[in-house]
């Protein structure tokens, strides 16, 4: 016969499962969104979930009357194994108040928050929440000061993933964009600082939650999703394989996967893929598939800024972070958007001992009133910052084009590439020939009977002479001018000489990046 302390015990247990009734669930369900117990579930290895604080509640304040006894306080937390591997999670629950954040909800996520980064392993933010909660006043606006300051205290020493499965309004933004990436859902996810009512009052413009902040606009034009799915099912998915790339934290290295599909390191596709006309594109994905294991590859912020490439793949079963000029897009052009894409990606790569290969194929930066007027030189200079600040294994391979102040930003020699390669196809040169030679050649031009026959001919003397390759081989700018087809066996040898790569640095609290 049960004791009266486990009769209460369990009768605890069962409060708290009725909370989550039925109905409540086939709201969520309606709105195309998945409860957050769910979503857990779906996350972390069958039965490995452990939840942490499940029977907090509210302050009891009572004010305005709106005061809720709901156990768990609109948020769970707990940690588990994702694909083997110790991982925490704060998912917000909607339909306990609408998973709005008080003060002890907050104190809730603060706590796994301080677990992750006291135990090493990556935490993931689910969230899903109608925002503060307004009859808490300062303890929700404290709330999100808690979160805000963990998130800091652990960039760069754990990934910190926010998943964004409903509504982020307001200050609650600000924590999904502090941490590494953020991943949105078609549909049924937003986020914005004041909403669409906020707007019409203000500025008198009619908008929908969608066209102010939905998964669309922060994944193309704001860039500040990284991710975005058709469905909560394919987010969750979208995670585990972007977690099975990286490190639990700082002090170790990506776990290695035996590479599955053979990959040959000598594949004569590379050496067509580069067109003979220099100025007719191609797309940069090609090159990355015939170099990567299982022609695999992780892209980060596909959607945005999309003249620069940014993912994860493994090189011989080891991560590395990709970035590639995308001559397709704009023909590989660098601008603020693109400058900024890269940059933030290279600092993570950085940060969590992931080595960089870029691969290079760039004509310069993009002309105009409109980018000078917005600050391109500002934001050019975060890629030459991230770049030169970088201390992980960092090799380059110019495909085609490297012109101007976009080779010295791409990774070159100088600003610490450790092994620089080109192809047969590259151009090195302070700008493109045309360019070059209708300001070296401007008299001679002018006064020529036949100029258009003069410049072609100048303009191949000076791709022959000055441009090509095997100059800057010879000057020791590139370690070597490479075969195509033997691009990945190279990569992997350079690689495997820097794996005990060590720099010194100067002492000094930080410095002080152009953001």
């Amino acid at each position: 016969m049960e004791g009266k302390q486990f009769k209460a015990f369990r009768e605890r247990l069962s409060g708290y499962a009725d909370q989550h009734g039925e109905a409540s669930v086939q709201r969520q369900h309606a709105k195309g969104k998945l409860t957050a117990r769910e979503r857990i579930d779906m996350l972390f290895d069958e039965g490995t979930f452990q939840e942490v604080d499940r029977f907090v509640v509210p302050v009891d304040d009572n004010l305005f009357g709106k005061t809720s006894k709901q156990y768990g306080d609109g948020v769970i937390i707990g940690y588990g194994k994702v694909s083997g591997r110790l991982t925490y999670v704060y998912a917000q629950d909607f339909t306990v108040m609408g998973g709005s954040l008080g003060a002890r909800h907050a104190t809730k996520v603060a706590k796994i928050q301080d677990l992750a980064l006291k135990t090493g392993a990556p935490v993931v933010g689910l969230i899903d929440s109608g925002g503060a909660r307004i009859q808490e006043g300062i303890g929700s606006l404290s709330g999100y000061s808690l979160i805000f300051h963990r998130n800091v205290k652990s960039s760069g020493v754990i990934p910190q993933i926010s998943v964004i499965m409903g509504p982020a309004a307001g200050g609650a933004v600000y924590s999904p964009a502090l941490t590494d990436f953020v991943f949105m859902t078609s549909g049924t996810s937003y986020m914005f600082v004041t909403g669409p009512n906020v707007v019409k009052e203000v500025l008198n413009e009619e908008v929908t939650s969608e066209q102010l902040g939905g998964a669309e606009v922060h994944s193309r034009k704001s860039g500040v999703a990284h991710f975005v799915y058709e469905d909560e099912e394919n987010s969750m998915l979208g995670v585990k394989t972007l977690l099975s790339y990286l490190p639990a934290n700082n002090m170790e290295n990506s776990p290695w996967v035996e590479p599955g599909e053979m990959v040959p390191d000598f594949d004569p596709q590379l050496r067509s893929i580069v067109p003979d006309d220099p100025n007719k594109p191609y797309d940069v994905r090609d090159v990355i598939a015939l170099i990567v294991d299982n022609k695999r590859y992780f892209e980060v912020a596909e959607n945005h800024a999309q003249s620069i490439v940014t993912s994860f793949a493994r090189l011989n079963g080891n991560t590395i972070g990709i970035v590639a000029n995308q001559p397709k897009v704009m023909a590989g052009t660098l601008d603020i958007a693109s400058s900024m894409k890269a940059a933030r990606f290279i600092r993570f790569c950085d940060a969590f001992n992931i080595p960089i290969l870029t691969l290079e194929d760039v004509p310069g930066f993009l002309p105009g009133i409109d980018q000078e007027h917005n600050g391109i030189i500002r934001h050019g200079a975060k890629l030459l910052y991230a770049y030169s600040a970088a201390t992980v294994p960092r090799i380059t391979v110019i495909l085609r084009k490297s012109y101007g102040g976009a080779y010295c930003v791409m990774n070159s020699k100088n600003i610490g590439g450790d092994f620089n390669f080109a192809w047969p196809t590259a151009e090195i040169a302070v700008m493109g020939p045309d360019g070059a030679v209708a300001i070296l050649y401007k008299k001679e031009l002018e006064q020529s009977e036949d100029p258009v026959s003069l410049k072609k001919e100048l303009v191949k003397r000076y791709r022959d002479d000055i441009a090509n390759p095997y100059v800057a081989e010879e000057r020791g700018h590139i370690d070597e001018v490479i075969d195509p087809a033997e691009t990945r066996k190279k990569l992997i040898n350079a690689f495997e000489a820097l794996e005990n790569k060590h720099s010194e640095l100067p002492g000094r609290k930080h410095g002080n990046m152009p953001i």
